[in-house]
Order: structure tokens, then C-alpha cells, then sequence
């Protein structure tokens, strides 16, 4: 609208070139010379040191760039497979899906927002607006803003390292995408010989690579960084209980409270915590030691009949407080009896068959919640207060708690500094990482391209004399690269909407 109006077109481009902005349909871009004494301060320090660090990451964007060709080639393959047969792979297989491609054009070298989601347990892919918390939007754009940061400033600090001008640093908005950008001057980059070319190519997925490892190294020395403030392995502090979640209650879970047991698995921290309720779920249901006397006396005849899925209740649909518990004896293995569940649990030992429940010749049975197929009950011991018994998936436990390992030893520590910092570190492995990967395929637009070309300038100038030769052998590399990396965005997108 502004470019259109006769009045304000001039003034409007001069305010526009005055603070270094560039506006167009879906991207916002700003370029400025402030930090350009910063870089040049950098890329002179030290020279010995920065031209084998460099010497380092250009090794390392080369062995990157043949590993993500195979780790792509790899993931097709998975994709394909699970395609293509009936029932798919476990969801504990390794796999990995390119779920974005932002793509960047212009003669300066640019962070591009590249997105590679490696799950381990889950062959979903993260999608903001579809299955990333809202919550957590905060921690993806600001790891995407950081990592394409640090890509930038690799680039920039190698090249002023390699003579090269350096024009300029900046940061763009692509849709909802934040990245960054260095200025480079073209002609000294085509001057410098393909070596030198190569260190400052590589130089943004190395220093991807080093973040990655050093968010990583962060989030394993948390517990030691913070011992001062924090203590850990006494139990998972309860750190946030959704709404919905079936721990919300007046005997249930509350901010604060510090887990220590699920059923007879100690919990010391989060971790503890999900293998607990992990073996909850694939295990059968635990059963509770309770002795003839007492079975008799808080038993009371009730209706028996089966559900669906072949499990028996014997309770009222309408009681909040008993459970239908099944047990056997010498004459009966299938008895039954409607039980109140708390007065059954709290005193008793956990059981697997009657034969744990033997001692000091008191005759007691191992009675078990017959509950319908998945459903659990599980007992949550959170001292000082009463245990929670919780009744249905274990998973649904799992997805609508959140915890800490970390406990504050004074009362005005935020519980949530610990959980911010653990979550931050590992958006940065991720993002930064994806960034390294997807960034080394040779590909057009991407770095990958440009250190391809420079390798093949490097190595293959003595074997193919001919420059257009070695140029066409390139852009053949490049167009394989590029259908490769187009059909893992393309089979990725396609996971994610058929899930």
C-alpha cells in the first residue's frame, strides 16, 4: 500500500533503507553494521587458535556432509518401509522426519530454518500449532533464533579470519520462522583458494555441532551447577498438574509435593518416575496382601457380572471408594469381593500370588483390583501427605503431570528455574543440531552447496581439468541431494498428516 502511493513511496523506501529493513509478503528482514567491530574483533583474535579451530570444523562439515546424505538416505528407507508394510515398525525405532524447509536465496550466506525432529520413542514429528505445546513455542522459536545466531557468527568470524570483507550481520522473520543472516562480499569469496572457502562454509555447522554438545554438557552437569540451590535424588517434585488430570482432586497431587514411590518402585527422580509408570503399564496389575479376617469383615455381598473386554465387576458403578478386588484360595481360584480400596492398600504388602502373603501362620490372600484391560490402580506415595490411589492409563498419569528432579533447599528457589533450563537445553540439542545436519546436505541454497563445491575444487582440480566438468559433477551431487532431501519433506509432511 505504501509503495503504490505517489506521496509516500520515497520516504517510505528511505526509512526502510535508513534502518536496514526489507519487507515482503511473509518475510521481514533487517541487516545492520553495528556488530561489525565485534566481528572483526573476534576474527582477529588469536589467529593461531581460530585457524585450527576452523582447520577442525571444516573436517567436520565435510564428514557431515557424506553422513547426512547416508542419515537421509537412511530415513526414506525407514519411511518407505513403514509405508508400504501393514503394520509398522515398533515406536521405539529410531527415526528421523524433516517436517520444515524455509529456503533462502541472495548472494550473502544465510542461517536457513531448517527443522529435523529425532524421536525416540515416537515416529511423530514436532509441528508448532498441530502437536507442540503452546506452552513451549517459547523455548522452539528462541533455540531457532540462537542456533541460526551462532550458524551466522561462524560464518562471519572464519571469514574475517580468511581476509574476507564482511559486510554486515542480520536477523529475519520467514512466516513465523526467526533466522539469521551475515553480509559477506562475493568477489573476495570466489578469490580466496577453495580451502579457505571451505573453513568458512563449514563454519556454521561446526559451531551448530559445538553448541549442541555444549547445551548437552550443560544439561548433564545441571544437577552438580546447581547443587548449591538444588538437591537431587530424594524423589520427583511435582512441577505442574493439568487441569483435566485425573491427580487433581483433594487427595490427589499438588505443586509442591515430592513423589517418592509408585507402588513398590522407589521414585528418585523424573526419570525414575516414567520407567516406574512405564513398567506399571506392561506389567499385570499388582495384587495386596490381606488376611481372612479382615477380607471378611469389610467384604459385602454385591452382583457379579462381566464387562466387555471379559474383566468382572463387582461393585456399584456408583461408588467412588470401592474397588472389586478377585482372589483365589484352595477351593476357588475366581472369587471375588467389593472392597473398600484405601482401608485394603494402606497397611497392606504388595503381591503377586498368595504365596508372598504367608506370615506368622496368619491365613491372608493376595487380592487383586479387577480392573478392565490397561486400567491400573496405583498407589502415589507423596509424604507427608495421604497416598494418593489412582485408577485408570498410567500413561494418562504420565501426560498430564509434570515434574522435576530437582528440589529447592530454600523455600523462595523456584522450582521452575531447574525445568526452564532442562527444557531449553534440549530444544538446543535438537534445533542446533538439526541445523548442523540439514545445513551439510549438498543441496541447493544451502551450505552444503557451497561446501561441496569448494571440496570438489579442492580435491578433484588435479583428476578433472576442466572447470565446467567439475561444475557439472557438482550440480549432478546437488540435484541428487536435493531430491533426496525434497522426498524426506515430503514423505515427513505426509507421517505427520496421515497421523
Amino acid at each position: 500500500v505504501l509503495q503504490s502511493s505517489n506521496s509516500l513511496k520515497a520516504s517510505y523506501e528511505d526509512w526502510l533503507l535508513t534502518y536496514g529493513l526489507s519487507i515482503s509478503p511473509f518475510h521481514l528482514r533487517w541487516q545492520t553494521a553495528l556488530f561489525n567491530r565485534q566481528f572483526y574483533s573476534w576474527g582477529r583474535w588469536k589467529p593461531k587458535f581460530l585457524y585450527l579451530w576452523f582447520s577442525v570444523g571444516m573436517a567436520f562439515g565435510i564428514v557431515a556432509m557424506f553422513g547426512s546424505v547416508i542419515l537421509l538416505g537412511k530415513t526414506l528407507l525407514q519411511t518407505l518401509t513403514q509405508m508400504l508394510t501393514e503394520a509398522p515398525k515398533a515406536q521405539n525405532d529410531r527415526m528421523l522426519q524433516v517436517v520444515v524447509s524455509v529456503p533462502s536465496s541472495g548472494l550473502c550466506l544465510r542461517a536457513v530454518c531448517k527443522l529435523i525432529v529425532l524421536h525416540e520413542n515416537s515416529p511423530c514429528s514436532v509441528v508448532p500449532g498441530v502437536n507442540l505445546p503452546i506452552s513451549q513455542l517459547t523455548y522452539f522459536f528462541s533455540a531457532i533464533l540462537i542456533s541460526g545466531v551462532i550458524h551466522e557468527v561462524g560464518h562471519g568470524v572464519a571469514a574475517i579470519r580468511e581476509q574476507v570483507r564482511f559486510n554486515g550481520f542480520g536477523i529475519f522473520i520467514f512466516i513465523v520462522y526467526p533466522g539469521a543472516f551475515v553480509d559477506l562480499f562475493t568477489t573476495h569469496l570466489q578469490l580466496i583458494s577453495p580451502v579457505q572457502q571451505l573453513r568458512i562454509f563449514c563454519a556454521g555447522v561446526w559451531h551448530n555441532f559445538v553448541l549442541g554438545v555444549a547445551s548437552f554438557m550443560v544439561l548433564f552437569l545441571l544437577p552438580a551447577i546447581l547443587f548449591p540451590f538444588y538437591y537431587t535424588g530424594v524423589g520427583a517434585l511435582v512441577t505442574e498438574v493439568a487441569e483435566d488430570s485425573p491427580a487433581n482432586g483433594p487427595r490427589g497431587l499438588f505443586v509442591g509435593d515430592l513423589v517418592t514411590n509408585l507402588q513398590d518402585c522407589p521414585v528418585y527422580n523424573v526419570e525414575d518416575w516414567n520407567s516406574c509408570l512405564g513398567d506399571i503399564s506392561e506389567k499385570s496389575q499388582v495384587g495386596y496382601c490381606v488376611s481372612a479376617a479382615t477380607l471378611q469383615q469389610l467384604s459385602f455381598p454385591a452382583r457379579v457380572y462381566r464387562r466387555l473386554d471379559g474383566t468382572v465387576e463387582c461393585c456399584s458403578n456408583n461408588s467412588l471408594t470401592d474397588i472389586c478386588f478377585s482372589y483365589s484360595n484352595k477351593l476357588d481360584s475366581h472369587l471375588y469381593a467389593c472392597l473398600p480400596a484405601r482401608k485394603v492398600i494402606e497397611a497392606s504388602k504388595v503381591c503377586r500370588s498368595n504365596m508372598d502373603c504367608h506370615k506368622d501362620f496368619t491365613p491372608s490372600f493376595c487380592v487383586t483390583p479387577s480392573l478392565e484391560n490397561q486400567t491400573r490402580l496405583i498407589r502415589v506415595k507423596h509424604p507427608p501427605h495421604i497416598d494418593m490411589l489412582y485408577v485408570g492409563h498410567p500413561m494418562h498419569l504420565q501426560y498430564t503431570v509434570s515434574l522435576s528432579s530437582f528440589v529447592p533447599r530454600q523455600n523462595f528457589l523456584s522450582i521452575d528455574l531447574p525445568v526452564v533450563i532442562e527444557t531449553f537445553c534440549k530444544y538446543l540439542i535438537s534445533l542446533s543440531g538439526a541445523l548442523a545436519v540439514i545445513n551439510a546436505v549438498p543441496c541447493f541454497a544451502l551450505d552444503g552447496q557451497w561446501i561441496l563445491n569448494s571440496f570438489l575444487e579442492a580435491t578433484l582440480s588435479s583428476l578433472i581439468v576442466e572447470k565446467q566438468s567439475r561444475e557439472l559433477v557438482g550440480f549432478l551431487i546437488l540435484l541428487a541431494g536435493s531430491a533426496l532431501l525434497a522426498a524426506n519433506v515430503a514423505l515427513g509432511l505426509w507421517m505427520v498428516t496421515a497421523r
